[in-house]
């Protein structure tokens, strides 16, 4: 039975999609969950697996093509593997005993060989056998693997600028490569460009001193790791929760821009910014206020790992009122972070540096981050901006303020 292959539906914020990447050819087989075909869209790769075992009869999307919601891509024979696959395999079976009745045993080969050539789908004519009566032997597959030059690589969809190898030439060539860019880099640049140009962005920052959370993650980072089943405690869900808690204090920095209307949420959606070979991308938490730090932790664990994988979904990326990025793990001192539109504030990270610092009268030196707090001069006037940031820090060099909620 004949079954169809369609794109996944996607939501309302995505048009179309970019066939990445086919894991499978026509006249190949397939298992049942077995990845077949890659989408790239503006927000994630999507995977697109077997609904059945069967082989893929014909291929009607290909790489490179761009799709629509729940479009065909190929259609499925459904039926046991090894019966819809194409027979040549008894073909060849039965040619070095077609061989042997002749007289030739120039084709034959034992077991072991045969298994190799069937798994590196080899030629047994190319094959030179050693063995008696030219017989092929493993070792004689072995030698031919190894001596026969590299197949040519497949061209790859796009290439990400990320991973790209760039090609190097003897000292005075100039050498460049052109790639096109990926959908993903594409949306990125787009929506980069529309918060430059459609908001009013400013930037304010300040410093933090962070030892207190330093000593408090000292303390207590190995019970805190047996306690929660090998969550590591970090410095982010500090500052989610801090951001949270300060969020609350000052909805305008919580809020949006919907045309002539100001939408304030209710609630805390964060999205936690992660880099990946593909770009940046940004998950999100929902209901942070209402999740613990372990939560917290382990949730950006979770989704960092899948970003990397290209495992996150439309509804991991979908939402957010407010933005964390850590550009400190990188080794950023300071920078300003861009607007994720519609939200109207982000704040940032940065690399954690001793320096001097003048305490009551005296200079110490202290752990310290400079924090930018980006946001949207339309919605948030300086005042509120300066106020939400001393807060964040105000809970960062307090601790116990987060969990008191003062």
């Amino acid at each position: 039975m004949a079954i169809q292959i369609k794109a996944p539906a996607f939501p309302e914020s995505v048009a179309d999609g970019e066939v990445a990447a086919w894991h499978k050819e026509e006249g190949e087989s397939v298992k049942r969950d077995e990845l077949i075909v890659e989408i790239e869209t503006d927000k994630v790769v999507m995977e697109v697996v077997a609904p059945a075992d069967g082989v893929i009869k014909k291929i009607h999307a290909g790489v490179g093509e761009t799709i629509e919601s729940e479009a065909l891509l190929a259609d499925l024979e459904e039926g046991a593997v090894a019966a819809a696959a194409p027979d040549s395999a008894s073909t060849e079976a039965a040619a070095p005993a077609a061989a042997s009745e002749s007289g030739d045993s120039s084709g034959e080969m034992g077991p072991a060989a045969r298994q190799m050539i069937e798994e590196h789908k080899l030629d047994p004519a190319q094959i030179t056998g050693t063995g008696k009566g030219g017989r092929i032997t493993k070792e004689d597959v072995t030698s031919f693997i190894k001596d026969r030059p590299a197949p040519a690589a497949a061209p790859a969809a796009k290439e990400s600028a990320a991973v790209v190898d760039v090609p190097s030439g003897p000292s005075g060539e100039r050498v460049e490569k052109r790639v096109p860019m990926t959908r993903m880099r594409a949306r990125i640049a787009e929506r980069l460009l529309e918060a430059t140009t459609s908001t009013a962005m400013l930037t304010t920052f300040n410093e933090v001193n962070m030892a207190p959370v330093m000593a408090l993650r000292k303390k207590y980072k190995d019970q805190f790791e047996k306690t929660h089943n090998g969550t590591r405690l970090g410095f982010m869900g500090f500052f989610v929760k801090a951001a949270c808690e300060a969020l609350k204090r000052y909805p305008a920095v919580n809020a949006s821009i919907d045309g002539n209307d100001v939408v304030y949420h209710g609630y805390q959606d964060i999205g936690v910014a992660v880099s990946t070979d593909g770009g940046l991308v940004v998950p999100v938490l929902r209901d942070a206020d209402f999740m613990s730090l372990a939560d917290v932790e382990a949730a950006i664990v979770d989704l960092g790992t899948r970003a990397k994988a290209n495992k996150l979904t439309i509804d991991d990326m979908t939402g957010g009122t407010f933005t964390v990025t850590n550009g400190g793990v990188f080794g950023s001192l300071l920078s300003t972070p861009i607007l994720n539109p519609p939200q109207t504030g982000i704040l940032g990270m940065h690399k954690i540096q001793e320096r001097p610092m003048v305490v009551d009268g005296e200079v110490v030196v202290l752990p310290m981050m400079y924090l930018a707090l980006s946001y949207d001069h339309r919605l948030i006037d300086g005042k509120t901006a300066v106020q939400y940031l001393v807060a964040v820090k105000d809970l960062i060099e307090d601790p116990a303020r987060i969990l008191l909620q003062l």
